[in-house]
């Protein structure tokens, strides 16, 4: 440990920013000790008097600033104190040279003679009045989180993390638009002398949908961006929620937990031989383990809520990719009569790299348990087996369901009916079963325009959930194989309740991307 007499005290490096960040730096040093004294609050009164930092304003230093000096980080700050008590006025500090350090780097003595050099360069300027403080402080660019990996169902936090993770079928919005909700469908690389990977949606989740809007976008070197966000701001505040929901269950469970265990105890002591005493017990044990367990659920949750609303919360952090190139809508576009809606965005590498594992879709936790979906997606055991669940819940997706196969499929249901079963997972309904029609149907947005022929999907029975909601559009819609089916554009029926679920086969629309990206290919395995 150093004896420097400019060494600061440990309740001074550890408290002295409180109140700067939810998690403020630690002190190394600073000049102006006895000028501006730091100690410890006392007294039945006593809290930690809080700092805000500010920013800096018409003072001289600026004539003579510049940003030469090498540390991991230098700032011109001033703060404001909080009083010995809640009564007393704040009190404004000096402006501060705030220098970060790399942690444990530098010696109170280094510090000390770093500083007086400094002070000494200002003092010829007949700048007086500054301090110099040092904080340990790592930079890194403000490119935002990186996104999560998968994790096993066995994780506390697992139903939450599908939100922020790089796994198909992510949330999407446009900056610009941050309340309009859509989807990711799939990754895409651009092939050829780039090495960046695109995701898939559809156009009119990137823009508005009106006339005068709608016209064929590419985006130019130098103009500006628009932005790709994860998760619209309702999104976002919904995935706070429930968070916050999941903590109140497992809060109301440890009240009924707590009370078995009383009950059983008090029970136990007045036992006689004729009890069933084994029974009692076993459970009296599986319920201090379920105590145990839940305790430690609620420890995780709340510090995985912390770390989203810290890290995610600012929209600028979410930000994902800008807008590459998006062709104006067409209704029965030649050939084929079919809806051309989808839009592409380049990705950036630094968010998704290190959890990018390429097209898998993952088939949840919440919405339909691995048994039941294995039992709708194989109605009968007596044919080819036409869907398999993964150990990891990542569906790897391959190949593109041929139009062939979307006419005349060769699968049965438990009727023996001719079926082609399929699978989406939108940012809106989640992971949903659905049953796609033979013949294509044919839409038109109002009685004015033109018909346009689409991949029609129906709720999977009575029984189910719809198949797609508002918010789902630019979701994939894949086979029990993994083969890539369509781009989900839209539906029809009731708002919130829809019979039928629209999408643009990609037999037909992965041709239409190619003249956009003549190299592109649908298995990317890495992202730089």
């Amino acid at each position: 440990m150093s004896n420097s007499p400019y060494e600061i005290s440990k309740d001074e490096a550890m408290y002295y920013y409180a109140g700067v960040s939810p998690n403020p730096p630690k002190l190394v040093y600073r000049t102006g000790g006895e000028k501006w004294p730091w100690s410890l609050p006392t007294g039945a009164e006593d809290y930690r008097r809080f700092k805000d930092a500010r920013g800096v304003f018409g003072h001289k230093l600026s004539l003579i600033w510049d940003d030469s000096i090498s540390w991991t980080s230098i700032d011109v700050v001033r703060f404001i104190t909080d009083g010995d008590k809640k009564e007393d006025e704040k009190t404004r500090g000096p402006v501060v040279i705030w220098v970060g350090v790399s942690p444990d780097s530098l010696e109170s003595d280094d510090a000390e003679n770093s500083s007086n050099k400094i002070l000494s360069l200002l003092a010829i300027s007949d700048v007086n009045d500054v301090e110099v403080e040092y904080r340990e402080s790592v930079y890194r660019p403000s490119v935002g989180p990186a996104l999560l990996s998968s994790v096993s169902n066995l994780i506390t936090t697992v139903d939450f993390h599908g939100a922020l993770t790089a796994d198909l079928s992510l949330s999407i919005a446009v900056s610009d638009r941050p309340d309009h909700q859509g989807t990711m469908g799939l990754y895409f690389a651009e092939g050829g002398s780039s090495n960046k990977v695109l995701g898939l949606t559809s156009r009119h989740v990137l823009f508005e949908t009106a006339e005068e809007t709608n016209k064929d976008y590419v985006f130019a070197a130098g103009a500006p961006r628009k932005n790709v966000q994860l998760l619209s701001t309702s999104v976002f505040d919904k995935l706070l929620n429930s968070i916050n929901m999941r903590v109140r269950r497992h809060r109301l469970m440890i009240i009924i937990y707590e009370r078995q265990i009383d009950r059983w105890d008090a029970e136990a002591k007045a036992m006689t031989a004729g009890d069933n005493e084994e029974a009692e017990t076993k459970a009296l044990e599986e319920t201090r383990e379920l105590l145990k367990t839940t305790h430690q659920a609620i420890e995780d949750l709340d510090k995985f809520y912390d770390t989203v609303k810290s890290e995610w919360g600012p929209p600028e952090q979410r930000t994902i990719g800008h807008i590459r190139s998006s062709p104006a809508v067409t209704l029965n576009a030649s050939p084929g009569g079919f809806t051309e809606d989808w839009g592409a965005f380049e990705l950036e590498g630094s968010k998704f790299k290190n959890a990018f594992k390429g097209n898998f879709l993952d088939l949840g936790t919440i919405w339909i348990q691995p048994d039941k979906f294995t039992e709708k997606m194989c109605p009968r055991d007596d044919g080819q087996p036409t869907f398999k669940y993964p150990s990891d819940r990542l569906l790897a997706l391959h190949d593109m369901i041929p139009e062939e196969h979307m006419r005349e499929p060769d699968t049965l249901d438990q009727d023996k009916e001719t079926c082609l079963i399929v699978i989406k997972d939108g940012s809106a309904t989640g992971v949903t079963i659905g049953r796609a029609t033979g013949m294509f149907s044919f839409v038109r947005a109002d009685l004015s325009s033109q018909g346009s022929k689409e991949w029609a999907i129906y709720n999977y029975n009575y029984k189910s959930l719809v198949f797609s909601g508002p918010g789902d559009s630019g979701s994939i819609i894949v086979d029990g194989l993994g083969r890539i089916g369509g781009l989900l554009t839209g539906s029809a029926g009731k708002k919130d309740s829809p019979d039928v679920t629209y999408a643009t086969p990609m037999w037909w629309l992965w041709p239409r991307i190619k003249q956009r990206f003549p190299d592109a290919d649908l298995y990317p395995t890495t992202m730089a």
